[in-house]
């Protein structure tokens, strides 16, 4: 009997000795793969730069294009290391982009915080959406530009008109996502914790918010376009100071790479806060399970 079982024994351990090794062995070559697949993008990225901005720089040097109209990734280069040694003609570059960043920052966190109390207002009661439905509609479907003229002449060239146009490009793009994430949370989450006796108040807190969390992450990186977007058109309509006061100072004077070299600084500013809107998103939504998206892509 014992003989049996010690044969019993080291059937299953043959066996699952193997399985454990395949497991690891699986996982390991998962990771070789996503690493093999991260630097082919990230070699396939920086390729594309350097044939887009060597190309670029061959057409304007033999004329192929006019650098007059189009600039050149050289001029480029040089009216930044200009305006980072002499500064622009509204002061030092830094304080142009602090200029901009901090219109940006501020429109951003006032349209998203306005942008979900309204979205989950009007979500949970309908009354008070029907009643102020249409006017949140006609507002949106308003061209920025002419909103943005309005709060020129109501606010002045300062900050305060830049903070409110960026706010109002962010409002609606929050306000519809959390609108939505509200009416789309299941109705049994809602009836179980009214049964358990919870107020409206602990049901859109507990149950109503976080399940809309999604939704509502999900348009902040949209927002967050939309923000620097809101502060560079306001300083286009009139300004003091920022980097869209910059662009529309070196269109006026047919100053191409200034412009481009703006945008560049606009760009940079734009990558770097979409990268910590991503790390803010992962820690907020760690406890969401993963997509079945983001395995197979891991696993290729």
């Amino acid at each position: 009997m014992s003989a049996d079982c010690t044969k019993a024994e080291s059937d299953m351990a043959s066996v699952t000795i193997p399985a454990a090794i395949s497991e690891s062995t699986i996982a390991r070559n998962a990771q070789i793969r996503m690493r093999k697949r991260k630097r082919f993008v990230l070699a396939s990225q920086l390729g594309t730069f350097i044939f887009i901005i060597g190309s670029w720089q061959i057409m304007a040097d033999y004329k192929i294009i006019d650098p007059f109209f189009f600039g050149s990734p050289g001029g480029i280069v040089f009216r930044l290391y200009d305006w980072a040694q002499n500064g622009t003609a509204y002061g030092p570059l830094w304080l142009q982009v602090w200029v901009t960043l901090e219109e940006a920052i501020l429109g951003f966190c006032l349209g998203v915080v306005t942008g979900i109390i309204f979205g989950v207002s009007l979500a949970e009661f309908p009354l008070l959406s029907d009643i102020l439905g249409p006017y949140i509609k006609a507002v949106n479907a308003m061209p920025r530009i002419v909103l943005g003229s309005i709060f020129v002449i109501w606010l002045g060239l300062g900050l305060p008109s830049k903070v409110v146009l960026a706010a109002v490009l962010v409002f609606f793009v929050v306000f519809f996502n959390a609108f939505e994430g509200v009416r789309s949370v299941d109705r049994n989450f809602i009836s179980n914790a009214r049964i358990l006796g919870a107020s409206r108040l602990q049901v859109i807190r507990h149950v109503v918010f976080p399940s809309a969390m999604t939704w509502i992450i999900a348009s902040l990186h949209v927002a967050l376009g939309f923000s620097i977007i809101g502060a560079i058109v306001g300083e286009f309509l009139g300004a003091q100071q920022g980097l869209g006061l910059v662009i529309a100072t070196a269109q006026n004077n047919f100053d191409a790479n200034g412009v481009f070299g703006a945008m560049l600084m606009i760009g940079i500013i734009a990558l770097g806060a979409e990268a910590i809107m991503g790390k803010v998103e992962k820690r907020l939504l760690k406890w969401r399970p993963r997509a079945a998206s983001d395995q197979t892509s891991a696993g290729m």
